[in-house]
């Protein structure tokens, strides 16, 4: 079986499936994922995102602030931890640094992201790190704040895009990397080489549906159950049985997010 350890159910368009959530919970069954990890970008996301998780057994979810939301706006981690205290809440974020999309001062997104990490530690939840355009400094970021926290959280970087020295960086540092269906697109030929390097236990597999489906339906909505295709994608291009990849990405998410049932 898979997991989808990145996707957002409330953005979804259910238009499709009927506007009911339980069809695209079967697709994913039917493609073999059996649990998925809806995300949250707003703390309006959260009350949302609980009453999903509460209502189907395979969804768990997330509290956090993506860097790019409210910007200027700071979250403290009470405010996050507030939300955040539910046992279908799994990690915190997405949260990082986006310098790409916000500009001027941005200071605001580094305090911000400093406070995600703060209430992962002190709720002893992995986090869930989005950057772009500023791979360096999210991590010497984490790295600079870890050290000064009685309990380092673990990480994810989610839907990685970055080149092997970012990725080593983050393994280093003990983080896992999670590759989404860009890694399927034809000119992402330098990602795919990243995929070959990155120790299969420290691997996740996500759609970060609705957004960059996989091929073959790239262009297309994303839906959790797309994300067989990208396991599949890496499966072959590694050179790995594809059994055993989704066995042990499967775990691999168990694992960082501290939850008992493993395959």
């Amino acid at each position: 079986m898979l997991v989808d350890s990145h996707c957002h159910l409330n953005m979804l368009d259910l238009a499709p499936f009927d506007q009911d959530m339980t069809k695209v919970i079967n697709h994913a069954k039917e493609n073999q994922v059996s649990h998925l990890l809806s995300v949250s970008v707003t703390l309006e996301d959260a009350p949302v995102l609980i009453k999903l998780a509460d209502t189907y057994p395979e969804v768990y979810c997330s509290v956090g602030v993506h860097p790019n939301e409210y910007p200027g706006q700071i979250f403290t981690s009470q405010m996050i931890m507030a939300l955040a205290n539910h046992p279908k809440v799994i990690a915190i974020g997405e949260t990082g640094l986006d310098f790409f999309r916000s500009e001027g001062d941005l200071t605001w997104q580094r305090n911000r992201f400093e406070h995600h990490i703060e209430a992962a530690s002190l709720l002893d939840k992995p986090l869930i790190i989005h950057t772009r355009a500023a791979k360096k400094e999210a991590l010497d970021m984490l790295r600079h704040f870890s050290l000064n926290l009685p309990n380092p959280p673990k990480a994810v970087m989610h839907c990685f895009t970055e080149d092997w020295d970012t990725a080593k960086t983050a393994l280093d540092m003990g983080l896992y990397i999670s590759f989404s269906g860009i890694v399927t697109f034809k000119n992402a030929v330098e990602l795919q080489e990243v995929a070959k390097k990155v120790p299969l236990d420290r691997i996740l597999v996500e759609t970060d549906a609705p957004y960059l489906a996989p091929i073959p339906f790239r262009g297309k909505p994303n839906i959790p159950g797309y994300v067989r295709h990208t396991a599949e994608f890496l499966a072959a291009w590694r050179n790995e049985v594809f059994e055993e990849f989704c066995l042990q990405t499967t775990n691999n998410f168990f694992r960082l997010f501290k939850l008992s049932h493993q395959v």
